[in-house]
């Protein structure tokens, strides 16, 4: 019921959202959930088959509009392209029929060797003749519990009891018919609705998606129109994936069948196809059967182990190869809810809900990305990170799972150099926890180790083609004093700021905040330094910058560059400059970049000092 321009199935650029009204209260979200949960179980006898029409027209919308493009008129279309679908599931299902008659009359041909096979077991089984006996012998004792004579007192007369056997009435034909029609009728009523439904949504597609838009959301047209565009275009998406994988499954496992000698591979092939709608078991059962068949045809165990490596190496290479490579984001949702969806859909409709587990949660997740009160399902469900890379980055230095943090912000970066990646995600995930900090809410013992966590983090971005200096070679001296403002996170910030000018050849070091108090920046040399870089995260720190920028001053001299950084402050936040500071940046990356060439080239510290100029 999509319209007929689709939407890229990727998650949009930003948060869309189809009302601005306020979300709901837990308590009316459960209520409501619980509601609908209990309405869809009552009237599963009507929900089943539309959802199965639902996904039906779906997989059959693309044929049908291709055959009305080609002026074939709209109701003639829609019914060839059911009548197609109609034939290719009566051949299926004709195929499917001749296959298992022909395996029906085989099968007596097997039974000797199911018959050694099983002897032969219980000959290798421990103990030999060990349950036979144990099966005698309760036997034995259950006879004399189960014997009235033996409850009885010696010299009492008993009467035997007379066995009464009720006959059943001879069967009219009325209730042959009914006993056998009854369980056929049941499937043949539901495929008769799910017919019909499909045909009227296909005729219908047009008028039923306005009316859908019209409950949905008429007042923003846009973004209705884009939450059905997606759900359609991914559903539709799926199913056709589906498809296309399952035929590469069915094929190989014919093939590989017929080859092995397995009897009725086209069976097998063809319902490990279809099987494989059903996520996790269709599988499994699919592999069961021919198994079971290869154990029966084989007087050995070669063909059943040949027959399970075949199955097995198919798994690995769907699994692993196709589903990636055909699936991508096709259908948004994580492994997890695959998971999940499969368990509540399955509990909730019986088997049909395993097969329409996965394109009913697909439209879940949809909605969740449109509508606020249904957020929850996009988080829970989707495949979508849900955490920002910063924010993850926080997280495990909280957890003080360093490494962690490391392999987060290694997975964005790519190919891109450190400084970006200092910028984009590890000072963001330093200002998150400055927040945290300003609000009390960090301990200085978190704070710590937050602060061991970067420099952690520095180390495994570090360059391994390095080679450290000998022990006993002099150490380079510092050219550049990188000092934490306020807190250990601005330490935290300057360890980077020191880290990203040691890789352009500068020697630096960070300093805590407790260097720069009066009494400690007098034991600070002078003439060792060519520059000062005051790290601040919080960007209102103007006030207590241009305090501590006129004391640096004092101690250092006009010939020491001095930047102020208030790294990751946005435009607007933090000063655009600072009285007495050459420079002042908000990026590590221009830090470096500015420091660096104006540093790296000059022999003796303090020689030929320049002043940076600029802000940034």
């Amino acid at each position: 019921m999509a319209p007929s321009t689709p939407s890229p199935a990727g998650r949009p650029p930003g948060p869309v959202r189809v009302a601005s009204a306020a979300p709901a209260s837990t308590g009316t979200t459960l209520g409501v959930f619980v509601v609908v949960m209990a309405a869809l179980y009552i009237g599963r006898s009507v929900f089943v088959p539309l959802a199965l029409a639902v996904l039906i027209s779906f997989a059959l919308a693309p044929l049908a509009l291709l055959l009305r493009r080609g002026h074939l008129g709209r109701i003639p279309s829609v019914i060839l392209a059911v009548l197609v679908a109609v034939g290719m599931l009566g051949g299926v299902a004709g195929l499917l029929g001749d296959q298992l008659i022909n395996l029906a009359d085989n099968l007596p041909a097997y039974q000797e060797n199911l018959r050694t096979k099983i002897r032969s077991l219980k000959e290798a089984a421990p103990g030999g003749g060990l349950m036979e006996r144990t099966t005698e012998v309760l036997r034995d004792l259950g006879s004399e519990l189960s014997d009235p004579g033996a409850a009885q007192p010696a010299g009492t007369g008993t009467r035997e009891p007379v066995p009464v056997r009720i006959e059943p009435p001879p069967a009219t034909p009325l209730t042959i018919l009914r006993n056998i029609g009854g369980p056929v009728m049941g499937p043949l009523g539901t495929a008769g609705i799910v017919f019909v439904f499909v045909v009227f949504i296909l005729i219908q597609r047009e008028d039923l998606r306005d009316r859908l838009i019209r409950l949905a959301g008429a007042k923003d047209l846009r973004r209705t129109t884009e939450a059905l565009d997606e759900a359609a275009t991914r559903v539709t998406r799926y199913l056709l994936t589906q498809l296309t994988l399952n035929v590469l499954y069915g094929v190989p496992v014919g093939v590989g069948l017929a080859l092995l000698g397995v009897p009725n591979p086209v069976l097998w092939g063809v319902l490990a196809a279809v099987l494989r709608f059903i996520p996790y078991l269709g599988p499994v059962i699919a592999a069961s059967f021919p198994i079971a068949l290869s154990v029966a045809v084989d007087p050995g165990w070669t063909l059943p182990l040949m027959t399970l490596g075949l199955f097995l190496v198919l798994e690995l290479f769907s699994n692993n190869v196709l589903e990636p490579w055909l699936y991508g984001s096709s259908t948004g949702l994580s492994p997890f809810a695959v998971v999940l969806a499969a368990i509540f859909w399955t509990t909730l409709w019986g088997p049909v809900g395993l097969l329409l587990a996965t394109p009913l949660t697909v439209c879940l997740v949809v909605l969740g990305r449109y509508v606020p009160q249904l957020e929850f399902l996009d988080v829970l469900l989707g495949n979508g990170p849900v955490l920002s890379p910063p924010a993850r980055i926080y997280q495990r230095l909280l957890a003080r799972d360093p490494d962690e943090a490391a392999q987060a912000a290694d997975e964005m970066a790519g190919e891109r150099p450190v400084a970006e990646v200092y910028d984009a995600a590890v000072i963001p995930a330093l200002r998150l926890a400055e927040d945290d900090r300003a609000r009390g809410a960090l301990d200085q013992t978190t704070l710590d180790a937050v602060r061991d966590g970067v420099e952690g983090l520095a180390e495994y971005f570090a360059d391994p083609a390095a080679v450290d200096p000998p022990e006993d070679a002099p150490a380079p001296a510092t050219r550049v004093l990188c000092i934490a403002a306020r807190s250990t996170l601005d330490e935290a910030a300057a360890l980077l700021l020191a880290d990203l000018l040691g890789r352009g050849g500068v020697p630096a070091e960070a300093l805590p905040c407790e260097a720069v108090h009066t009494r400690r920046l007098r034991l600070i040399p002078r003439r060792a330094v060519d520059a000062v870089v005051l790290c601040y995260l919080n960007p209102g720190s103007g006030r207590h910058a241009q305090r501590l920028t006129r004391r640096l001053r004092a101690h250092f001299g006009p010939a020491t560059t001095l930047v102020v950084g208030f790294w990751g402050a946005a435009p607007g936040d933090a000063p655009s400059a600072v009285e007495g500071a050459d420079a002042t940046l908000t990026r590590l990356e221009e830090a470096a970049a500015r420091l660096v060439p104006q540093l790296a080239g000059r022999q003796e510290p303090g020689a030929d000092a320049a002043p940076l100029a600029g802000t940034g």
